[in-house]
């Protein structure tokens, strides 16, 4: 939540609901912006069992920023109460990729937006399907940030230990009980041959990497290496320094407290208030 100050901050700001379609099924989502046009673009994804909500903050930070930022929730990604249609039993990282693709083809239709700067936001599993979105429309996508993005993913179904589930990744079955939330056997198998630090690569955009050392549930190991995947595919002409920074935030938990947020949220506005983006 915001207080009063914070709130005022975000006065300005026109809020309103959008939705769009991946095959048959409605996601619905939310837009910040200035009343302005010729806006960038910012969608931000939201983590594993969460809703939209809970990136609200950030999108109203990188709205206030001079962007149109979308929120949404993913179809069948949600703990109860999901906005977006769809079960979690058919949900997993590529149905999740499949969704931000028609939320990013969606704000790049809308009239007071310049579709030519596009800026993509996630945290954790949100994160990791932002990055690989962002690899696979390297034409369309110049930034990237991703908060302790989840790219264990396919490291923990190799393990047959993914949170709360257990199974045995030789023989998946139909529905993995994960906690609260049931999965389907997708949820395991599309990503069971995954090399993720390899599928990032072809983004050819700059990216920022926020994690906390004191990450228990996805090592901050794992943005080390994508930092290393990003440096190792810097597009020509680019500079390294340019193409990707990682900050680690000291004994940051995976979901940053409110004091970590305030510390991330600087880096997020030197690194979004240059407007100016460059897609090779």
């Amino acid at each position: 939540m915001f207080s009063s100050d914070e709130s005022k901050r975000f006065a300005h700001l026109i809020e309103e609901p959008f939705a769009c379609q991946r095959e048959g099924l409605t996601i619905r989502g939310t837009v910040f912006r200035p009343n302005e046009d010729a806006l960038p673009v910012a969608i931000v994804s939201h983590s594993f069992m969460a809703k939209q909500d809970s990136v609200r903050k950030y999108a109203k930070e990188i709205a206030n920023l001079g962007y149109a930022t979308f929120t949404f929730d993913f179809c069948g990604g949600s703990l109860g109460g999901n906005q977006s249609d769809g079960e979690t039993t058919d949900m997993s990282v590529l149905t999740e990729v499949r969704d931000l693709e028609a939320v990013l083809a969606c704000a790049k239709a809308q009239p007071y937006v310049d579709a030519s700067r596009v800026m993509l936001v996630g945290c954790s599993q949100g994160g990791f399907v932002s990055a690989l979105a962002a690899a696979q429309h390297p034409s369309e996508v110049g930034r990237l940030i991703l908060f302790y993005p989840a790219l264990c993913i396919p490291d923990d179904a190799r393990s047959g230990h993914m949170m709360f589930a257990r199974f045995d990744p030789a023989n998946v079955p139909e529905t993995v009980d994960c906690g609260p939330m049931k999965l389907g056997c997708r949820y395991v198998t599309d990503v069971l041959d995954m090399d993720p630090f390899e599928l990032i690569k072809p983004f050819r955009g700059r990216v920022l990497l926020l994690h906390g050392t004191g990450d228990t549930l996805v090592k901050a190991e794992y943005s080390k290496r994508a930092y290393q995947a990003y440096l190792d595919s810097c597009p020509e002409g680019m500079e390294p320094d340019q193409r990707a920074r990682l900050y680690l935030i000291e004994n940051g938990a995976h979901g940053f407290s409110e004091m970590h947020d305030f510390e991330a949220l600087r880096e997020v506005r030197l690194f979004a208030r240059n407007l100016r983006f460059t897609v090779s």
